[in-house]
């Protein structure tokens, strides 16, 4: 089974970094879980099999923690003790808040014109802005420490995830 008292880097052997090596941690998440899971141990005893649950559980979880670049951050600003999420850290920049009110407006009057184009193109300036976040955020990570400082970006990284998801839904429906 799996040592629970380790992070979720160390679980899957990796360098404890924003900057994540996609294959390599789809790799360990598979041997891993090929270790852990509950089928293996169908035949063991009661507490085996439990003990087998809460590691899949645990390897799952650690898993979608690392593979998704706001949690992967945010869990790491969390081991180095900046709760990114708290609502005290909670503030936004007032121009990083009104570009996206503009994107939003943008994107809502081409929902109701069903003009697709448009909010595809704001979908990719949404994404363009957080694929450069995400290269600030990684700099602020890996190379600096700063963790404080990081706060804020992570917190702007994970409103532009949101909303890349909520232009992804408006696209679909206008397929659809």
């Amino acid at each position: 089974m799996i040592d629970f008292s380790r992070n979720h880097f160390e679980l899957f052997g990796l360098p404890e970094r924003f900057r994540c090596d996609a294959a390599l941690l789809d790799r360990a998440y598979r041997a891993l879980q090929s270790e852990v899971h509950p089928d293996r141990y169908a035949a063991a005893t009661e507490k085996e099999r439990r003990l087998a649950l809460q590691s899949s559980a645990r390897v799952n979880e650690a898993y979608r923690a690392l593979k998704d670049p706001v949690a992967r951050a945010q869990y790491l600003l969390a081991l180095h003790g900046v709760d990114a999420a708290s609502d005290a850290q909670a503030s936004l920049a007032i121009a990083f808040l009104e570009r996206q009110l503009e994107r939003h407006e943008a994107a809502a009057a081409a929902d109701v014109n069903g003009d697709v184009r448009t909010l595809e193109a704001v979908l990719a300036d949404v994404r363009a802005e957080a694929a450069e976040l995400e290269q600030q955020v990684a700099g602020l990570l890996d190379a600096e420490a700063a963790w404080d400082a990081a706060g804020p970006r992570v917190r702007e990284l994970k409103f532009l995830a949101k909303l890349a998801e909520h232009l992804d839904t408006m696209i679909a429906a206008q397929e659809g």
